[in-house]
């Protein structure tokens, strides 16, 4: 049986955690851009599970963050443009399908969010621990 491929309206809080992802986004690329001439050559670029620094390389992979968060950002983003074919726990009929997908859609937009907030914290951490000007 096909699924039901249907236009989902955005609620306000779909319209605000996107509209906060975006924002992440930028913050992200702002603090890592801001901070990258006033670091050291040579930066964090490891923690350990205690949060403690074990890896040292050149300052120009603080970059990676936000490359492979817009990467993400933009990859979900356009996931989530098709609830449809996302995996579920229940069958998905006509009856349940727009509750469905507005709970799918809703969660990948949460962990859109969360991947963001972590890799801006990963990116304060190595910037501030690493010193530097800041």
């Amino acid at each position: 049986m096909a699924r039901p491929i249907l236009k989902l309206p955005l609620k306000p809080l779909d319209k605000a955690l996107e509209i906060i992802g975006v924002f992440l986004l930028i913050i992200l690329w702002g603090w890592v851009v801001y901070v990258y001439p006033l670091l050291p050559a040579t930066i964090v670029t490891h923690f350990n599970l205690s949060g403690e620094a074990d890896g040292w390389g050149n300052k120009i992979t603080l970059f990676s963050l936000p490359a492979v968060g817009s990467v993400l950002y933009m990859g979900l983003t356009i996931l989530n443009r098709y609830p449809h074919i996302f995996n579920y726990t229940v069958i998905i009929t006509d009856e349940n399908a727009l509750t469905q997908y507005s709970f799918a859609t809703r969660f990948i937009r949460v962990v859109k969010l969360v991947v963001l907030a972590i890799f801006l914290a990963i990116a304060i951490q190595a910037s501030v621990i690493s010193g530097g000007d800041l």
